[in-house]
């Protein structure tokens, strides 16, 4: 069983690439979206921030708030996600749905975490009879 994966990203970011790479080498399909061009809603966007702070909703990296023109941290839930939904470059990227779970950001345990709950080991087989290469605990080192 594959893990699908929806990741909202902006596109050629080269920290999303990379997040995607491993990603695919963990097994997972992607949906890709553009984040900048979301058309979430503001509820469905605040689906994702879950339980964290309001500061860890924005992108540290993003322009307005490198230049000092917007203070996350001052910043109370309505005002944020006006903002976000203003500016999607100020959302902390990538957004993941994995399985049942929405994410922001790349917490990768949580992600190694979700993806032993969501991929389902794959049957053994009797490879010397199908002609397989598997080796012995090839595929257990590929989920751990």
């Amino acid at each position: 069983m594959v893990t699908l994966v929806i990741f909202y990203e902006k596109p050629f970011c080269a920290a999303n690439a990379k997040q995607k790479v491993l990603l695919r080498q963990s097994g997972c399909t992607l949906i890709q979206r553009n984040l900048l061009e979301h058309g979430l809603d503001s509820p469905t966007l605040r689906s994702f921030m879950g339980d964290n702070p309001i500061v860890d909703w924005f992108n540290p990296a993003a322009p307005a708030i490198k230049n000092g023109e917007i203070f996350p941290e001052t910043l109370d839930e309505a005002s944020a996600m006006e903002l976000l939904m203003a500016h999607p470059i100020l959302i902390r990227r990538p957004l993941m749905v994995i399985g049942n779970e929405k994410l922001c950001g790349f917490d990768a345990q949580k992600i190694a975490k979700l993806l032993k709950q969501y991929v389902q080991p794959m049957p053994k087989i009797n490879c010397i009879e199908k002609g397989c290469l598997e080796k012995k605990g090839e595929i257990t080192s590929l989920l751990s």
